[in-house]
C-alpha cells in the first residue's frame, strides 16, 4: 500500500476537536504564514497551513527528543541513524506519555510507538504497556485509524533530521526554546520535504539488528560531558593587566559600557587567552546588531586594556591610517595616529566592518600580525609590535557592500568568533534600560522582532534587523502609538519592498497594542 500521507493529513482530524494538541493554540488548517513561508511553498495563494495530524506527530516525537536531552542517561525512548555516510534508515522509539492518553489523542492500550523510516518505506509499531506488539492487519492496515499517523510522521521526522544539518538544528533550537514559530518552521520544512513521497507503510516489529547505529541519546550525553568541561573552564578568573603595563594617559581609555551589557560566560577564556598573549588578534563575526564591537570593549574592560582606537571601516579607513604629514608652522611634521601608538606603545585597536575597506588600506596588517610583527611609517620608521599590543576586528557576513576577506589577512587572526543572536534576556536588558516605559510590552517587542528575522532567514531575503531597529521602534512609541510608530522604525527595514512590507503589518497585527 502506498500513500501520501503528508497531502492526505490535510483532510483528517479526529473527531469535533481541531486543536493541534500542545501546538501553542495552533489549529488545524490554521494559517501560519505571518510565522513562516517555505521558500518551495507552491500553494496558489502562497500560505502556511498547519495540519493536526503532522503537527502532533511531529509534537510528539520533539517532547521524545526534549525528554532525552533532559535526561540522556535515561532509558526510555530514543532516535537513531543508519552508522552509514550515507545512511539509508532512522529509527525512533516513542513512549506516549499519559496525558496524550489521558486526553484522548492516543488510545489507552497504547504504551509507545517504533518506527524505521526510509526514503518511501514506513515500518510502524505500536506497543503495549507491557512492551508487546498491538495486534493489528499487516495487509489490511488503516491508516484512517488516526493514531497511526503519528509515529508515520514521528519517523519521516527523524529521517529527514538524520540527512538535514540545518533541520536538526532547528530541532535543537526548539528544544532550548519551545516557540510557536520554531514550531511552525519544523512543521513546514518537514511538509515541504514530503509533499511528493508515498509511503509504503507496514505495521511490523520494528525490532532488529541495528549494530553500530548512532543514537541520539548518546550524542546528548556527550554534549553534556562537554557542556560541564567548557563550565569548569569559564569559571576559571582573568588576571587583567597592571596599571604600569600601559602608559599613564591611556589609562582613562580603558571602557566603560554601560550596565546593561555583561559580558558572555563564552567570551572568559577567550580574555585570559588575550591577557595572556595567546590570542593577539580577533575577529568577531556576525549579524549586524549583535553586539560585536560591545563584546570587544567589554573584553578590554575584563581584562584593563585600554581601547586606543576604534575604526569604523566604512569610513575612516584611508592610507593614512598609521599616520600622515601634517603642517606645523613653518616645518611638515609626522603625526602619529593613535593605532600607530598602540602598536608602539601598548593597548587595544577594533576596526569595525573590516570587509568594507579596500584591501590596500590594510595591507599593513599582514606584517603587524605576523609572528615578529612590526608597521613601517611614512617616514620611514619601523615600528615593533609591543607585548601589549591587541587587534580587534568584527565583520558582518553577506551584506551589501561588504567583500570577502583576504584569506591571508583573515589566516592572521588567531581567534575567530561566530557571534550568535542575541538572546531574548540580553534585548530585553538593554531595551528595559534604554527605554524604561517599553516594559509591558518588551515580550511582544521581541515577538516580532524573531518573526521578522525568521522570516528573513528562512527566505533568504536582503534585509537586516537588529536590536536598534526595536530600540528606535520603542522610543518612537514614547509620542505615538506602537502600530503607527512602527511604519517609521520598523516598515522602512522592507527597503520599499510592499509584499514584506505588508508581512511586516502583519506580524504586527498579531499582538494586542493597546
Amino acid at each position: 500500500m502506498k500513500k501520501n500521507i503528508f497531502k492526505d493529513s490535510y483532510k483528517i482530524k479526529i473527531g469535533k476537536r481541531d486543536d493541534i494538541y500542545k501546538a501553542f493554540g495552533f489549529k488545524h488548517l490554521s494559517d501560519a504564514t505571518n510565522y513562516y513561508v517555505h521558500p518551495d511553498n507552491q500553494s496558489f495563494s502562497g500560505t502556511t497551513t498547519l495540519s493536526q495530524p503532522i503537527g502532533e506527530g511531529l509534537m510528539l516525537f520533539l517532547e521524545t527528543l526534549s525528554s532525552i536531552c533532559k535526561d540522556p542517561q535515561g532509558s526510555c525512548g530514543d532516535v537513531t541513524f543508519d552508522p552509514k555516510e550515507d545512511g539509508l534508515w532512522a529509527k525512533a522509539e516513542i513512549p506516549v506519555p499519559d496525558e496524550w492518553r489521558s486526553d484522548g489523542i492516543v488510545p489507552e492500550e497504547v504504551g509507545s510507538y517504533k518506527v524505521k523510516a526510509y526514503d518511501d518505506r514506513l515500518c510502524i509499531g505500536a506497543y503495549g504497556k507491557d512492551g508487546g506488539l498491538l495486534p493489528d492487519s499487516p495487509d489490511n492496515f488503516d491508516m484512517d485509524r488516526y493514531y497511526k499517523y503519528l509515529p508515520c510522521v514521528a519517523g519521516a521526522a527523524a529521517f529527514l533530521m538524520k540527512g538535514d544539518d540545518l533541520y536538526r538544528s532547528q530541532i535543537k533550537e526548539y528544544i532550548r526554546n519551545p516557540a510557536p514559530d520554531v514550531f511552525v518552521r519544523l512543521h513546514e520544512d518537514l511538509y515541504q520535504a514530503n509533499k511528493g513521497v508515498k509511503y509504503s507503510i507496514v505495521y511490523v516489529d520494528s525490532e532488529g539488528d541495528d549494530e553500530g547505529a548512532v543514537s541520539f541519546r548518546e550524542q546528548c550525553r556527550i554534549e553534556k560531558e562537554n557542556e560541564k568541561i567548557a563550565l569548569e573552564r569559564i569559571d576559571a578568573e582573568t588576571r587583567p593587566f597592571e596599571a604600569g603595563d600601559f602608559p599613564r594617559e591611556y589609562l582613562d581609555r580603558i571602557p566603560s559600557p554601560a550596565p546593561e551589557f555583561r559580558l558572555r560566560d563564552s567570551l572568559r577564556p577567550l580574555c585570559r587567552a588575550i591577557r595572556e598573549g595567546d590570542s593577539i588578534s580577533v575577529l568577531f563575526n556576525g549579524p549586524a546588531g549583535t553586539g560585536k564591537t560591545t563584546d570587544c570593549k567589554l573584553i578590554c574592560r575584563e581584562i584593563g586594556m585600554p581601547v586606543m582606537s576604534i575604526i569604523s571601516c566604512t569610513e575612516n579607513v584611508d592610507e593614512f591610517v598609521l599616520g600622515k604629514y601634517v603642517p606645523k608652522g613653518d616645518r611638515i611634521e609626522f603625526m602619529e595616529s593613535d593605532v600607530t601608538k598602540a602598536v608602539r606603545h601598548g593597548g587595544a585597536v577594533v576596526f569595525e566592518e573590516i570587509n568594507f575597506a579596500k584591501p590596500q588600506h590594510l595591507s599593513f596588517l599582514n606584517s603587524l600580525l605576523d609572528d615578529n610583527g612590526f608597521i613601517l611609517l611614512d617616514n620611514g620608521e619601523r615600528v615593533a609590535r609591543h607585548p601589549n599590543f591587541r587587534f580587534f576586528a568584527t565583520m558582518n557576513s553577506g551584506y551589501f557592500g561588504t567583500r570577502e576577506l583576504n584569506q591571508s589577512l583573515y589566516n592572521r587572526f588567531m581567534t575567530i568568533v561566530e557571534t550568535d543572536d542575541l538572546t531574548d534576556e540580553e534585548i530585553r536588558r538593554m531595551l528595559l534600560a534604554r527605554v524604561p516605559g517599553c516594559s509591558a510590552v518588551a515580550d511582544k517587542i521581541i515577538s516580532v522582532y524573531r518573526k521578522i528575522r525568521n522570516r528573513i532567514r528562512s527566505e533568504e531575503l536582503d534585509y537586516v534587523i537588529s536590536p536598534r531597529n526595536l530600540e528606535n521602534w520603542a522610543r518612537m512609541a514614547k509620542y505615538e502609538n506602537y502600530i503607527t510608530a512602527a511604519e517609521k522604525t520598523l516598515i522602512p527595514i522592507a527597503k520599499g519592498d510592499p509584499l514584506f512590507a505588508e508581512s511586516i503589518r502583519g506580524i504586527l497585527r498579531l499582538h494586542r497594542w493597546s
